[in-house]
């Protein structure tokens, strides 16, 4: 959806409905100048891929996904290249 955009360094994506989706493949794959990110009003229940998800954000300092469930996920390979990832906000993670 939002991927290679390596310029972007800001994204709102609070009103975002993700309740429907089932795969978020690549997202945010390569978005390098994103610094923060809060996504803890996503509703992840029905997300089966999460495939590469925030992959190369290397800006990314801290995330928040409070809110994500990650039951039906069957692959999550989602923080590779987040190498300046200091925080993630993850109270749900089982």
């Amino acid at each position: 959806m939002f991927e290679d955009c390596t310029s972007l360094e800001e994204i709102n994506l609070s009103y975002f409905s993700t309740n429907n989706i089932t795969d978020m493949n690549c997202m945010l794959y390569y978005c390098s100048s994103l610094k923060e990110l809060n996504l803890s009003k996503f509703n992840t229940n029905n997300v089966r891929n999460m495939k590469m998800m925030f992959q190369y954000c290397s800006s990314l300092r801290e995330i928040y996904l409070s809110n994500f469930n990650i039951k039906n996920v069957s692959y999550i390979l989602m923080f590779g290249g987040c190498s300046s990832l200091k925080e993630i906000n993850f109270p749900n993670f089982d």
